[in-house]
Protein backbone atom coordinates (compact mmCIF):
# COMPACT_ATOMS: atom_id res chain seq x y z
CA UNK A 1 0.00 0.00 0.00
CA UNK A 2 1.49 3.79 -0.84
CA UNK A 3 2.40 5.62 2.20
CA UNK A 4 0.32 8.75 3.34
CA UNK A 5 2.84 11.61 1.82
CA UNK A 6 2.31 9.91 -1.74
CA UNK A 7 -1.69 9.35 -1.22
CA UNK A 8 -2.52 12.65 0.53
CA UNK A 9 0.30 14.93 1.02
CA UNK A 10 -1.68 17.65 1.87
CA UNK A 11 -2.85 15.79 4.81
CA UNK A 12 1.05 14.61 5.14
CA UNK A 13 2.44 18.08 5.11
CA UNK A 14 -0.59 19.13 7.91
CA UNK A 15 0.27 16.09 9.99
CA UNK A 16 3.79 17.79 9.81
CA UNK A 17 3.04 21.18 10.53
CA UNK A 18 1.42 20.41 13.59
CA UNK A 19 4.31 18.12 15.04
CA UNK A 20 6.54 21.02 14.70
CA UNK A 21 3.98 23.38 16.19
CA UNK A 22 3.77 20.61 19.51
CA UNK A 23 7.96 20.23 19.25
CA UNK A 24 7.96 24.27 18.88
CA UNK A 25 5.73 26.20 21.54
CA UNK A 26 4.47 25.95 24.88
CA UNK A 27 2.00 24.53 25.49
CA UNK A 28 0.01 25.22 28.51
CA UNK A 29 -3.62 24.48 27.73
CA UNK A 30 -4.83 22.30 30.57
CA UNK A 31 -6.98 19.89 28.97
CA UNK A 32 -3.96 18.61 26.03
CA UNK A 33 -1.18 16.53 26.66
CA UNK A 34 1.37 14.50 24.93
CA UNK A 35 0.99 10.85 24.52
CA UNK A 36 4.01 7.90 24.80
CA UNK A 37 5.12 6.69 21.43
CA UNK A 38 3.30 3.29 22.15
CA UNK A 39 -0.15 5.10 23.18
CA UNK A 40 0.11 6.31 19.24
CA UNK A 41 1.41 3.18 17.60
CA UNK A 42 -1.60 1.24 19.39
CA UNK A 43 -3.94 4.31 18.58
CA UNK A 44 -3.05 3.79 14.99
CA UNK A 45 -3.27 -0.26 14.46
CA UNK A 46 -4.95 -2.56 12.43
CA UNK A 47 -8.05 -2.92 15.36
CA UNK A 48 -9.01 0.39 13.52
CA UNK A 49 -10.17 -2.14 10.82
CA UNK A 50 -12.38 -4.27 12.90
CA UNK A 51 -16.39 -4.10 14.04
CA UNK A 52 -16.98 -5.33 17.48
CA UNK A 53 -20.54 -4.23 18.13
CA UNK A 54 -21.46 -5.54 21.84
CA UNK A 55 -18.49 -5.91 24.46
CA UNK A 56 -16.11 -9.51 24.89
CA UNK A 57 -17.65 -12.73 24.90
CA UNK A 58 -20.31 -10.80 23.70
CA UNK A 59 -20.42 -9.80 20.41
CA UNK A 60 -22.34 -8.96 17.37
CA UNK A 61 -19.64 -9.96 14.95
CA UNK A 62 -17.37 -13.14 14.22
CA UNK A 63 -13.38 -12.67 14.64
CA UNK A 64 -13.07 -10.80 17.63
CA UNK A 65 -10.86 -12.63 20.28
CA UNK A 66 -8.00 -10.26 19.58
CA UNK A 67 -9.99 -7.19 20.21
CA UNK A 68 -11.84 -8.93 23.10
CA UNK A 69 -8.46 -9.40 24.48
CA UNK A 70 -7.51 -5.74 24.09
CA UNK A 71 -10.64 -4.58 25.89
CA UNK A 72 -10.53 -7.10 28.87
CA UNK A 73 -7.17 -5.91 29.26
CA UNK A 74 -8.00 -2.40 29.66
CA UNK A 75 -11.01 -3.16 31.45
CA UNK A 76 -8.91 -5.03 34.14
CA UNK A 77 -5.98 -2.43 34.37
CA UNK A 78 -8.40 0.42 34.73
CA UNK A 79 -10.43 -1.07 37.63
CA UNK A 80 -7.00 -2.10 39.62
CA UNK A 81 -5.91 1.72 38.54
CA UNK A 82 -8.89 3.28 40.28
CA UNK A 83 -10.23 0.61 42.51
CA UNK A 84 -13.44 0.32 40.88
CA UNK A 85 -16.40 -1.98 40.87
CA UNK A 86 -16.92 -2.00 37.39
CA UNK A 87 -15.53 -0.12 34.02
CA UNK A 88 -16.81 0.80 30.24
CA UNK A 89 -13.98 1.13 28.14
CA UNK A 90 -16.02 2.24 24.99
CA UNK A 91 -17.18 5.58 25.61
CA UNK A 92 -16.06 7.74 22.13
CA UNK A 93 -15.65 10.97 24.54
CA UNK A 94 -16.31 12.90 28.07
CA UNK A 95 -20.06 14.21 26.80
CA UNK A 96 -20.80 11.16 25.40
CA UNK A 97 -19.47 9.24 28.58
CA UNK A 98 -21.42 11.36 30.62
CA UNK A 99 -24.88 11.01 27.97
CA UNK A 100 -24.99 7.53 28.41
CA UNK A 101 -24.20 8.01 32.61
CA UNK A 102 -27.31 10.19 32.22
CA UNK A 103 -29.65 7.78 30.48
CA UNK A 104 -28.30 5.30 32.74
CA UNK A 105 -30.03 6.52 35.77
CA UNK A 106 -32.31 9.61 34.84
CA UNK A 107 -35.59 10.09 32.76
CA UNK A 108 -36.08 13.23 30.62
CA UNK A 109 -37.30 16.16 32.86
CA UNK A 110 -35.33 14.66 36.09
CA UNK A 111 -33.66 17.30 38.13
CA UNK A 112 -29.65 17.69 37.93
CA UNK A 113 -27.40 19.89 40.23
CA UNK A 114 -24.51 20.84 38.52
CA UNK A 115 -21.43 23.63 38.56
CA UNK A 116 -22.81 26.53 36.72
CA UNK A 117 -20.34 26.47 33.18
CA UNK A 118 -19.43 30.27 33.53
CA UNK A 119 -17.78 29.37 37.49
CA UNK A 120 -15.54 26.13 36.34
CA UNK A 121 -18.23 23.15 34.79
CA UNK A 122 -18.91 21.87 31.54
CA UNK A 123 -21.11 22.19 29.40
CA UNK A 124 -22.51 18.83 29.85
CA UNK A 125 -23.46 19.14 33.33
CA UNK A 126 -26.23 21.20 32.46
CA UNK A 127 -25.43 23.97 29.85
CA UNK A 128 -28.86 25.27 28.10
CA UNK A 129 -27.07 25.17 24.82
CA UNK A 130 -26.34 21.88 25.41
CA UNK A 131 -28.01 18.27 25.42
CA UNK A 132 -28.08 17.99 29.38
CA UNK A 133 -29.51 21.22 29.33
CA UNK A 134 -32.42 21.05 27.00
CA UNK A 135 -33.53 17.54 28.42
CA UNK A 136 -33.41 18.00 32.12
CA UNK A 137 -34.22 20.75 34.66
CA UNK A 138 -30.90 21.65 35.63
CA UNK A 139 -30.14 23.97 39.06
CA UNK A 140 -26.75 25.38 38.99
CA UNK A 141 -24.48 26.15 42.07
CA UNK A 142 -21.87 28.68 42.11
CA UNK A 143 -18.46 29.10 43.73
CA UNK A 144 -18.75 32.19 46.81
CA UNK A 145 -17.87 35.11 45.45
CA UNK A 146 -15.68 35.88 48.46
CA UNK A 147 -13.59 32.98 48.16
CA UNK A 148 -13.87 31.77 44.49
CA UNK A 149 -13.94 27.96 45.52
CA UNK A 150 -16.87 25.74 46.21
CA UNK A 151 -19.26 26.34 48.93
CA UNK A 152 -20.51 22.61 50.13
CA UNK A 153 -23.26 24.82 52.72
CA UNK A 154 -24.60 26.65 50.08
CA UNK A 155 -24.28 23.05 47.83
CA UNK A 156 -26.50 21.55 50.70
CA UNK A 157 -29.03 24.66 50.97
CA UNK A 158 -29.48 24.31 46.76
CA UNK A 159 -30.21 20.75 46.58
CA UNK A 160 -32.58 20.63 49.92
CA UNK A 161 -34.31 23.11 47.58
CA UNK A 162 -34.21 21.42 44.71
CA UNK A 163 -34.11 17.80 45.77
CA UNK A 164 -32.58 16.49 42.43
CA UNK A 165 -32.24 13.53 41.33
CA UNK A 166 -28.31 13.53 40.52
CA UNK A 167 -25.64 15.43 41.84
CA UNK A 168 -22.77 16.17 39.17
CA UNK A 169 -19.60 17.51 40.63
CA UNK A 170 -16.61 18.00 38.70
CA UNK A 171 -14.84 20.91 36.63
CA UNK A 172 -13.00 21.97 33.63
CA UNK A 173 -11.78 24.96 35.11
CA UNK A 174 -11.50 24.91 39.07
CA UNK A 175 -8.23 24.96 40.47
CA UNK A 176 -8.82 23.58 43.97
CA UNK A 177 -9.04 20.19 45.54
CA UNK A 178 -13.11 18.74 45.34
CA UNK A 179 -14.22 17.14 48.35
CA UNK A 180 -15.76 14.27 47.32
CA UNK A 181 -16.76 13.23 50.92
CA UNK A 182 -18.56 16.06 51.28
CA UNK A 183 -20.68 16.04 48.12
CA UNK A 184 -21.60 12.37 49.12
CA UNK A 185 -23.33 13.61 52.20
CA UNK A 186 -24.86 16.46 50.94
CA UNK A 187 -26.80 13.72 48.19
CA UNK A 188 -27.43 11.50 50.51
CA UNK A 189 -29.08 13.93 52.72
CA UNK A 190 -31.82 14.54 49.66
CA UNK A 191 -31.80 10.85 48.10
CA UNK A 192 -29.68 11.71 44.89
CA UNK A 193 -27.08 10.04 43.34
CA UNK A 194 -23.39 11.21 42.80
CA UNK A 195 -21.77 11.52 39.68
CA UNK A 196 -18.12 12.75 39.28
CA UNK A 197 -16.70 14.03 36.37
CA UNK A 198 -12.84 13.71 37.03
CA UNK A 199 -12.11 14.37 33.25
CA UNK A 200 -8.89 17.43 34.20
CA UNK A 201 -7.92 15.34 37.64
CA UNK A 202 -8.04 11.51 36.35
CA UNK A 203 -4.22 11.31 36.76
CA UNK A 204 -4.19 12.95 39.81
CA UNK A 205 -7.23 11.12 41.13
CA UNK A 206 -5.87 7.89 40.23
CA UNK A 207 -2.59 8.18 42.03
CA UNK A 208 -3.37 10.12 45.72
CA UNK A 209 -2.16 13.38 44.08
CA UNK A 210 -6.15 14.44 44.46
CA UNK A 211 -8.98 12.57 46.44
CA UNK A 212 -10.31 9.88 44.25
CA UNK A 213 -14.05 10.25 44.35
CA UNK A 214 -14.32 6.38 43.41
CA UNK A 215 -15.02 5.84 47.39
CA UNK A 216 -18.14 8.41 46.92
CA UNK A 217 -19.71 8.55 43.53
CA UNK A 218 -22.34 6.26 42.22
CA UNK A 219 -21.04 6.71 38.60
CA UNK A 220 -17.54 8.06 37.37
CA UNK A 221 -16.50 9.54 34.21
CA UNK A 222 -13.45 10.56 32.85
CA UNK A 223 -11.69 11.53 29.60
CA UNK A 224 -8.42 9.56 28.88
CA UNK A 225 -6.43 12.34 27.20
CA UNK A 226 -6.10 14.86 29.78
CA UNK A 227 -3.47 13.88 33.35
CA UNK A 228 -4.27 10.41 32.10
CA UNK A 229 -1.89 10.95 29.33
CA UNK A 230 -3.54 8.53 26.90
CA UNK A 231 -5.85 8.37 23.63
CA UNK A 232 -8.71 10.73 23.07
CA UNK A 233 -11.57 8.72 24.69
CA UNK A 234 -13.43 8.32 27.94
CA UNK A 235 -14.36 5.95 30.89
CA UNK A 236 -16.90 5.61 32.97
CA UNK A 237 -16.50 4.17 36.14
CA UNK A 238 -19.67 2.76 38.54
CA UNK A 239 -20.40 0.67 41.20
CA UNK A 240 -22.06 -2.77 40.41
CA UNK A 241 -25.04 -2.18 40.93
CA UNK A 242 -25.23 0.24 38.00
CA UNK A 243 -22.83 -1.98 36.01
CA UNK A 244 -25.39 -3.60 33.63
CA UNK A 245 -27.33 -0.06 33.37
CA UNK A 246 -24.38 1.69 31.99
CA UNK A 247 -23.29 -1.14 30.12
CA UNK A 248 -26.46 -1.26 28.35
CA UNK A 249 -26.67 2.71 27.85
CA UNK A 250 -23.27 2.96 26.19
CA UNK A 251 -24.11 0.03 24.00
CA UNK A 252 -26.73 -0.35 22.01
CA UNK A 253 -28.19 2.65 24.40
CA UNK A 254 -25.75 6.03 22.86
CA UNK A 255 -22.94 4.23 20.67
CA UNK A 256 -22.76 1.32 17.87
CA UNK A 257 -19.18 -0.33 17.21
CA UNK A 258 -16.57 0.93 19.32
CA UNK A 259 -13.40 1.71 18.37
CA UNK A 260 -11.06 -1.18 19.47
CA UNK A 261 -7.86 0.76 18.13
CA UNK A 262 -8.65 3.73 20.53
CA UNK A 263 -9.63 1.09 23.59
CA UNK A 264 -6.36 -0.72 22.51
CA UNK A 265 -4.43 2.67 23.07
CA UNK A 266 -6.52 2.90 26.47
CA UNK A 267 -5.01 -0.31 27.63
CA UNK A 268 -1.63 0.61 26.95
CA UNK A 269 -1.71 4.22 28.57
CA UNK A 270 -3.75 2.64 31.95
CA UNK A 271 -0.82 0.36 31.31
CA UNK A 272 2.13 3.28 31.91
CA UNK A 273 -0.38 5.04 34.49
CA UNK A 274 0.31 1.91 36.69
CA UNK A 275 3.90 2.46 37.10
CA UNK A 276 5.94 4.25 39.73
CA UNK A 277 7.24 6.84 36.59
CA UNK A 278 3.72 8.17 36.19
CA UNK A 279 2.79 8.68 39.99
CA UNK A 280 5.75 11.12 40.22
CA UNK A 281 4.73 12.52 36.86
CA UNK A 282 1.67 13.83 38.02
CA UNK A 283 2.68 15.29 41.60
CA UNK A 284 5.38 17.09 39.16
CA UNK A 285 2.61 18.82 37.49
CA UNK A 286 1.29 19.73 40.85
CA UNK A 287 4.32 21.01 41.81
CA UNK A 288 4.63 22.84 38.88
CA UNK A 289 1.34 24.62 38.23
CA UNK A 290 2.27 25.82 42.28
CA UNK A 291 5.48 27.07 41.11
CA UNK A 292 3.86 28.82 37.76
CA UNK A 293 1.04 30.34 40.31
CA UNK A 294 3.50 31.71 42.66
CA UNK A 295 5.42 33.36 40.06
CA UNK A 296 2.94 35.38 38.57
CA UNK A 297 1.16 36.09 41.87
CA UNK A 298 4.88 37.92 42.95
CA UNK A 299 4.51 39.42 39.59
CA UNK A 300 1.33 41.01 40.58
CA UNK A 301 -1.36 38.93 38.82
CA UNK A 302 -4.43 38.38 40.36
CA UNK A 303 -5.25 34.02 40.39
CA UNK A 304 -8.78 32.83 41.14
CA UNK A 305 -9.25 31.46 44.97
CA UNK A 306 -5.52 33.03 45.19
CA UNK A 307 -3.77 29.54 43.55
CA UNK A 308 -4.30 26.38 42.90
CA UNK A 309 -4.40 23.13 44.47
CA UNK A 310 -4.03 21.13 41.14
CA UNK A 311 -2.50 20.97 37.31
CA UNK A 312 -4.65 24.50 36.36
CA UNK A 313 -4.67 28.26 37.19
CA UNK A 314 -6.99 31.14 36.05
CA UNK A 315 -5.67 34.51 35.59
CA UNK A 316 -7.66 37.32 36.17
CA UNK A 317 -6.86 40.21 33.97
CA UNK A 318 -9.74 42.78 35.06
CA UNK A 319 -6.56 44.66 36.10
CA UNK A 320 -4.25 44.69 33.50
CA UNK A 321 -7.16 45.77 31.07
CA UNK A 322 -7.43 43.11 28.47
CA UNK A 323 -9.53 40.56 27.97
CA UNK A 324 -8.99 37.03 27.74
CA UNK A 325 -9.36 36.67 23.69
CA UNK A 326 -6.77 39.58 23.18
CA UNK A 327 -4.35 37.86 25.70
CA UNK A 328 -4.28 34.25 24.24
CA UNK A 329 -4.44 35.49 20.65
CA UNK A 330 -1.11 37.49 21.52
CA UNK A 331 0.44 34.90 23.60
CA UNK A 332 -0.04 32.25 20.54
CA UNK A 333 2.09 34.82 18.38
CA UNK A 334 4.90 35.01 21.27
CA UNK A 335 4.84 30.93 20.61
CA UNK A 336 3.15 30.38 24.10
CA UNK A 337 -0.47 28.37 23.64
CA UNK A 338 -3.20 28.69 26.57
CA UNK A 339 -6.85 29.40 26.50
CA UNK A 340 -9.12 32.50 27.19
CA UNK A 341 -11.31 31.41 29.94
CA UNK A 342 -14.23 32.98 32.24
CA UNK A 343 -13.53 33.76 35.80
CA UNK A 344 -16.47 33.25 38.20
CA UNK A 345 -18.95 36.16 37.87
CA UNK A 346 -17.34 37.79 34.65
CA UNK A 347 -18.59 40.46 33.18
CA UNK A 348 -17.51 39.59 29.60
CA UNK A 349 -18.73 37.51 27.18
CA UNK A 350 -17.35 33.76 26.39
CA UNK A 351 -16.31 34.70 23.44
CA UNK A 352 -13.86 37.34 24.92
CA UNK A 353 -13.55 36.39 28.56
CA UNK A 354 -11.43 38.48 31.64
CA UNK A 355 -9.32 35.42 32.26
CA UNK A 356 -6.89 33.00 30.73
CA UNK A 357 -6.69 29.33 31.40
CA UNK A 358 -3.19 27.66 31.98
CA UNK A 359 -2.05 23.84 32.79
CA UNK A 360 0.88 22.49 33.33
CA UNK A 361 0.40 18.66 32.11
CA UNK A 362 1.54 19.33 28.86
CA UNK A 363 4.89 20.71 29.44
CA UNK A 364 5.33 18.44 32.25
CA UNK A 365 5.52 15.54 30.24
CA UNK A 366 8.16 17.29 28.20
CA UNK A 367 10.51 17.22 31.50
CA UNK A 368 10.21 20.73 32.64
CA UNK A 369 10.23 21.43 36.40
CA UNK A 370 9.65 24.52 38.85
CA UNK A 371 12.76 26.61 37.33
CA UNK A 372 11.14 26.53 33.84
CA UNK A 373 7.59 27.51 35.28
CA UNK A 374 8.93 30.42 36.70
CA UNK A 375 10.72 31.11 33.48
CA UNK A 376 7.71 30.53 31.65
CA UNK A 377 5.59 33.19 33.98
CA UNK A 378 8.45 35.55 33.23
CA UNK A 379 7.90 35.38 29.58
CA UNK A 380 3.81 35.72 29.80
CA UNK A 381 4.10 38.46 32.18
CA UNK A 382 6.49 40.14 29.53
CA UNK A 383 4.28 39.96 26.38
CA UNK A 384 0.77 40.88 28.67
CA UNK A 385 2.68 43.98 30.60
CA UNK A 386 4.03 45.16 27.04
CA UNK A 387 0.66 43.42 25.06
CA UNK A 388 1.20 46.12 22.09
CA UNK A 389 4.96 45.53 21.35
CA UNK A 390 5.87 43.53 18.48
CA UNK A 391 9.36 43.51 19.33
CA UNK A 392 8.31 42.31 23.28
CA UNK A 393 6.26 39.43 21.43
CA UNK A 394 9.12 38.46 18.70
CA UNK A 395 11.88 38.44 21.63
CA UNK A 396 9.59 36.25 24.06
CA UNK A 397 9.17 33.86 20.78
CA UNK A 398 12.71 33.13 20.48
CA UNK A 399 13.03 32.29 24.33
CA UNK A 400 10.24 30.33 24.07
CA UNK A 401 11.80 27.84 21.11
CA UNK A 402 15.22 27.93 23.12
CA UNK A 403 13.51 26.67 25.83
CA UNK A 404 11.65 23.89 24.01
CA UNK A 405 14.57 22.98 21.97
CA UNK A 406 16.14 21.96 25.68
CA UNK A 407 12.90 19.15 25.88
CA UNK A 408 13.10 17.63 22.18
CA UNK A 409 9.16 16.64 21.45
CA UNK A 410 9.28 13.15 19.79
CA UNK A 411 13.40 13.65 18.68
CA UNK A 412 12.53 9.89 17.18
CA UNK A 413 9.65 11.23 14.45
CA UNK A 414 10.92 12.49 11.38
Amino acid sequence: MKSLDIVDPEIAAAIQSELERQRNNIILIASENFTSRAVMEAQSCVMTNKYAEGYPGKRYYRGTGCVDLAENLARERCIKLFGAEHVNVQPHSGTQANMAAYFAVLNAGDTIMGMNLAHGGHLSHGSPVNFSGKMYKIVPYNVSRETEMLDYSEMADIARKSRPQLIVVGASSYPRTIDFKAVREIADDVGALVMADIAHIAGMCAVGAHPSPVPYADIVTTTTHKTLRGPRGAIILCKEELASAIDRSVFPGTQGGPFMNSIAAKAVAFKEALTPEFKEYQFQVIRNARALAERLLKNDFDLVSGGTDNHLLLVKLLKEGITGKVADETLERAGITLNKNMIPFDPATPFITSGIRIGTPAMTTRGMKEKQMAQIADMITMVLRDINNEKTIARVRSEAKALCDQFPLYPDMV
